[in-house]
């Protein structure tokens, strides 16, 4: 199978098992490319991740959500970085929990391929006019979604246990751009 691996790092031969913030290293791929581009885009540093895309009803097309006005282009906008391809056997990759595109290996994957990316906005507003994208824009979000998702980032918070790292890249990020998480996951603190 084909899978795809976005980095900022130039020069990739083959990928390695990287420690994020889960129980062991893994390498990261993706069976969509949407999503490899997606994933140059981390508003925050690492550890964390901030990539707040998801999928509808069973389709197979990424969407985008904004959870502030412009979210994708800030965090896209003048991106550079590459989209690795690997081909994998089924036996090499183990499906990840909570994304049905997504594959960890454990091992060392040999690249195939390379795209360089000039500018991640570009490339994702092409995806778009394809129709491999969707966004979902903060203006036409409800309250009510806005609040289901404010709700997931004060439960990641929580977590995290954010309150003794406020500090922290996500956190900043989360009180600088998404208040209302901050301050609900405060709240559920104080309790």
């Amino acid at each position: 199978m084909t899978l795809y691996h976005g980095s900022r790092t130039a020069d990739i031969k083959v990928l390695k098992p990287n420690q994020a913030d889960h129980d062991r290293p893994y390498v990261y791929m993706t069976t969509i490319d949407v999503v490899a581009a997606l994933y140059l885009c981390n508003a925050v540093e690492r550890p964390y991740y901030w990539f707040p895309y998801g999928f509808e009803n069973g389709s197979d097309i990424p969407v985008y959500h904004e959870l502030y006005p412009d979210a994708l282009r800030e965090v896209s906008e003048n991106v550079t970085g590459y989209i690795y391809e690997v081909t994998a056997e089924n036996n090499q990759v183990i499906p990840f929990k909570n994304i049905p595109c997504a594959r960890l290996a454990t091992e060392p994957v040999q690249v195939t391929d390379c795209i360089r990316v000039e500018n991640a906005y570009d490339l994702l507003m092409a995806y778009v006019k394809q129709g491999k994208l969707k966004i979902s824009r903060y203006e036409e979000k409800t309250q009510q979604q806005r609040a289901w998702w404010y709700t997931r980032v004060a439960e990641y918070l929580a977590e995290k246990n954010m309150i003794e790292t406020p500090d922290c890249s996500y956190a900043r990020f989360v009180k600088e751009k998404l208040p209302q998480a901050w301050e609900q996951y405060q709240n559920t603190i104080k309790r």
